[in-house]
């Protein structure tokens, strides 16, 4: 399979296997949705809304947002409108195909009030350096703009193969961990990376294991972790050119504890 990938590693794949500390097939098979979902309310789709906002700076608390979305409590748009969009962008995730056209679209639905419309679900071509939110100081410089447009291309022919394979558990969890991780490195777009690579995270889950991967609290634990988070992702180095992804372990293994939740 390491031939076939164009910039997923799986040199990690075997100790990452022994160091997953839980069944992850038996846990998966036993999430299950929360009994106060309705079919107009996704409680789980609502706490992966708002965590990831969060992570992202947003303001509005977790509790409020919930009360927002299953009692239509009415909070004022700045700080409703974000999570929401999310939220919509997760809803697209769960009725639509894993594929390199409907990232673009949800994308767009991310950002509807985050982008002017032009730069929604479009590539970015300038460089960038990303800020971590809580500080504001550099966290890495991303990947150079005008290999943006290759690399993502290889992240999707990547993720293309990887639906073909047929993967394990513990594998599906190291891929999926794997496509957020370098989905953050490229930093594809102007903004709403973070809340996009999140989604993909989970979405390829769902792609090869079925819906109960919109259960997964995997925002939630990374925001309850969030200094672990931005620490793990920023252990690879700060220049795009310079990654070294033999030190992605730690952070490939905070996934699975959001199946432990």
């Amino acid at each position: 399979m390491n031939d076939e990938l164009k910039l997923i590693p799986i040199a990690l794949l075997e100790e990452y296997q022994q160091q997953v500390g839980i069944d992850v097939q038996n846990r998966f098979d036993s999430l299950k949705d929360a009994d106060i979902s309705t079919d107009t309310f996704s409680f789980y789709t609502s706490v992966s809304a708002i965590t990831s906002s969060r992570i992202e700076g947003e303001q509005m608390e977790v509790d409020s947002y919930l009360k927002h979305k299953m009692l239509k409590q009415s909070y004022q748009p700045d700080l409703v409108q974000k999570p929401n969009d999310l939220y919509n962008a997760y809803l697209f995730a769960q009725k639509n195909e894993l594929t390199s056209s409907n990232i673009f679209k949800a994308h767009q639905l991310i950002t509807a009030h985050l982008l002017p419309e032009n730069k929604q679900g479009v590539l970015r071509s300038g460089n960038m350096v990303v800020l971590e939110h809580q500080t504001g100081r550099i966290q890495f410089e991303a990947a150079p703009g005008k290999q943006v447009k290759s690399l993502f291309e290889s992240l999707a022919a990547d993720i293309e193969t990887l639906k073909k394979q047929n993967l394990n558990h513990p594998e599906v969890f190291y891929f999926a961990s794997f496509i957020h991780l370098v989905f953050v490195n490229i930093h594809p777009f102007e903004d709403g990376n973070g809340r996009a690579a999140r989604l993909l995270e989970k979405w390829f889950i769902a792609e090869k294991l079925g819906p109960q991967a919109w259960f997964i609290q995997s925002e939630l634990n990374y925001y309850q972790n969030i200094n672990a988070y931005y620490r793990n992702l920023n252990r690879l180095g700060l220049l795009y050119e310079q990654l070294d992804y033999t030190k992605a372990l730690p952070f490939l293994l905070m996934l699975v504890e959001g199946v432990r939740l």
